[in-house]
């Protein structure tokens, strides 16, 4: 018997393939695309049994190929460029072959863990698991809160575990191929290290400079949180994957820059100091971002404390000081 991980060689997928290898399962089916070829890196300290590009793996699995042969699906494949303007490819990608994959698994009555996407509920501000706070403001978005509409649709027909876990502002180790699309912190990072200083956008809705608030998680937690569910198959629903508290975006630059600090023997600095050294600096807020940018997500976990998920999550300074390290001793 197999897992699979769709999306294996990206940034949430292969930290989920190294956890089951923690847990001493091999015997996984890493599902990609990998017309980005460096993504490949990702798996280089990780055991699994086979490699499908994600055309092949949909035909296998729509052919029967894989009937009786999978302990479960955890299915993080998706198109999550935000800016992605052609919306047939990200329908296509991101809601017709999930709903293949669901399918699948509820035929063959196995877990189905997949991932949604805090986009859903657009510019907020309440951020809870209900319909009416959910309002899309792109195609990607709109392809994650359309499934999950199939999902609620189907709820009682269900015949197998089903997890939609809504992800939130997530950071951490094996993001590094990601671009443009890479977390705040692992571009802070490099800014730091190559210019001396971090650049921030400048405030927009009524936030000071750098002041936007975000809820900012740890790809630490949220591998925890997908175990939690893996292990425990009785429990279903859609949940947020966030900590629960917002945090700024200046928050994140000051973690970032005392860690680098402290790697040199260097005292840490208030935000004060950073401004004064122009070690923080603001840039025009993008005009083509204007309307179509969450400046505040805070998710309410109650449904996911509900399910019985009850480990703290790490705080800004927290997990980006751990990755910040990370980064340094991959650097070196």
């Amino acid at each position: 018997m197999y897992y699979v991980v769709t999306g294996a060689a990206g940034f949430i997928g292969s930290n989920l393939v190294k956890a089951l290898n923690d847990r001493g399962e091999t015997n996984i089916i890493a599902v990609d695309n990998l017309k980005k070829a460096d993504k490949f890196k990702n798996l280089t300290d990780c055991e699994i049994a086979d490699f499908l590009d994600k055309e092949d793996f949909i035909a296998k699995l729509n052919s029967g190929s894989f009937d009786g042969m999978l302990s479960g699906v955890l299915h993080q494949g998706a198109c999550s460029d935000t800016m992605e303007s052609d919306g047939r490819y990200m329908m296509e990608n991101n809601y017709r072959y999930s709903l293949d994959v669901l399918e699948h698994c509820q035929n063959e009555e196995i877990p189905f863990l997949y991932d949604s996407s805090a986009s859903v509920y657009g510019m907020g501000p309440v951020f809870k698991e209900n319909r009416e706070h959910e309002s899309p403001l792109n195609v990607y978005a709109y392809s994650k809160f359309l499934f999950d509409q199939v999902i609620r649709r189907r709820w009682h027909e269900r015949s197998g575990q089903i997890v939609g876990l809504r992800y939130f502002n997530v950071y951490g180790q094996r993001e590094q191929h990601k671009g443009r699309m890479a977390s705040v912190a692992y571009h802070f990072f490099n800014q730091f290290r190559a210019d001396g200083h971090v650049k921030l956008f400048e405030g927009c809705d009524g936030y000071a400079n750098g002041g936007q608030l975000r809820d900012f998680v740890s790809i630490e937690d949220v591998i925890k949180v997908n175990m939690f569910f893996l292990e425990n198959p009785d429990k279903s629903g859609i949940f947020n994957l966030g900590t629960g508290k917002a945090q700024s975006f200046n928050d994140v630059a000051v973690a970032t820059i005392n860690t680098l600090r402290a790697a040199k023997g260097e005292a840490a600095l208030t935000i004060e100091q950073m401004h004064h050294q122009q070690l923080l600096r603001y840039i025009t807020f993008p005009e083509q971002l204007k309307g179509k940018y969450q400046s505040y997500t805070q998710a309410d976990v109650q449904g996911l404390r509900t399910a019985g998920y009850a480990d703290a999550f790490l705080t800004v300074e927290q997990g980006t000081g751990r990755y910040v390290k990370h980064l340094l001793m991959a650097s070196t």
